[in-house]
């Protein structure tokens, strides 16, 4: 008879609920995954209880408060707080998303379950291990490699018809929300390339300064780092931007089917 196990510390547990804060009005409570892979103890969800009314409105906010005030041990990405760098993307209520731009209130008042990244390997706590993810993007080559620079040296210029075609693709901050949103990554991270990748290999292409089209898609027409996209749209609904990472993918596709090499 087989017997299957499941790996050390793959089993989350309870841990600790912090208690209310004394004379607080307005409760929140925050469940946070609490893991240091480097100890011996499993993952475990600890309870937060904070006064909305001594904390902003972001989720950002809320973690801030309880690092500074409640547990400093509590670890988490973060830097510009505006939805441009892409530090503090996790999952936040079973969505992944940007801690800095989404509200509190969104929950209305219910618990807020938060928890690293999904299906990527643990740093710490809130921390997810993204060298792998941007191993992927350096692959696609993510700079211009124009056929021949101006004899000048200024700039390369566009039309703003070409330039508008970069719309819904520069924005992209790479934070991974929609990568770690998509079942074919979790099952082929180790060689398809992604969501957000497969975008940015969309954004050079796309781009009119650019002259190395046909190594570029070369490099995509594999049946693992293209293909294992099945139009799923995760990617899409997860995007922190509101770009469509889906339709690039589609794109890239397209032309490799029309021979546009």
């Amino acid at each position: 008879m087989a017997e299957f196990k499941l790996p050390p510390n793959s089993i989350i547990q309870s841990g600790k609920t912090w208690p209310v804060p004394e004379g607080a009005r307005q409760i929140q409570r925050f469940r946070i995954y609490r893991y240091n892979p480097n100890g011996v103890e499993n993952p475990r969800w600890d309870i937060y209880q904070l006064d909305t009314e001594n904390c902003g409105n972001m989720v950002l906010d809320a973690l801030l408060l309880i690092k500074n005030e409640i547990d400093p041990g509590l670890t988490f990405r973060r830097s510009c707080r505006e939805g441009i760098c892409g530090s503090c993307a996790m999952n936040i209520g079973g969505t992944n998303t940007l801690a800095c731009t989404r509200s509190i209130d969104e929950f209305g008042g219910n618990e807020i379950t938060i928890s690293p990244l999904p299906h990527m390997g643990v740093l710490k706590d809130l921390v997810p291990d993204l060298t792998h993810f941007y191993a992927q993007h350096a692959s696609i080559k993510p700079w211009i490699e124009p056929k021949e620079i101006p004899a000048d040296g200024r700039e390369q210029l566009q039309s703003p018809e070409e330039r508008k075609r970069l719309d819904g693709l520069y924005e992209c901050i790479m934070c991974a929300s929609c990568s770690t949103s998509c079942p074919s990554y979790w099952w082929n991270s180790d060689k398809y390339l992604g969501p957000a990748t497969l975008l940015q290999g969309y954004r050079w292409i796309a781009d009119s300064r650019d002259g190395n089209l046909k190594e570029r898609l070369d490099q995509m027409d594999d049946a693992f780092k293209l293909y294992r996209c099945h139009t799923i749209m995760n990617c899409t609904s997860a995007c922190p931007k509101g770009l469509n990472p889906g339709q690039a993918i589609g794109k890239i596709k397209s032309m490799i089917a029309k021979g546009e090499r």
